[in-house]
């Protein structure tokens, strides 16, 4: 699962990437976008998320539309609040845990910062020892 927590103290166009990327997931790119944007992080205004979902064959109406409306951005508040009550206060940052439900994790480890493999490896491994 990957939370929105865009960091606007830092980087005031932040929030507005993340519901750019999102309303390019409506048409199927959201990882393309999301990858796009943090490639080009000194050009975040409407008109390079435009010209961003050009590049990816978008339809420019309804993605412009989506970014108009906001559509997106009450969930992203929304998962911004979850990992502010699970303490994030810094990205990335991952969370690994259990799966209770289909759409809800109960997270028991938590590994901030760009991380080596074998952190993730020894973390994972950990966890599975405590399921057997």
């Amino acid at each position: 699962m990957f939370l929105d927590f865009p960091l606007e103290s830092i980087h005031k166009k932040a929030f507005k990437a993340s519901e750019a990327a999102h309303c390019a997931g409506d048409q199927g790119k959201y990882w393309e976008m999301h990858d796009l944007l943090f490639k080009t992080q000194n050009a975040l205004d409407t008109r390079d998320f435009v010209m961003h979902a050009g590049t990816l064959g978008l339809n420019l109406p309804g993605f412009n539309e989506c970014l108009e409306k906001e559509v997106h951005a009450g969930r992203i508040r929304g998962t911004m609040k979850q990992a502010l009550a699970a303490s994030v206060g810094s990205v990335p940052i991952f969370l690994l845990g259990f799966a209770e439900s289909e759409d809800k994790v109960k997270a028991v480890r938590m590994l901030k910062g760009a991380q080596p493999f074998d952190s993730f490896k020894g973390a994972i491994d950990g966890l599975l020892k405590t399921q057997k």
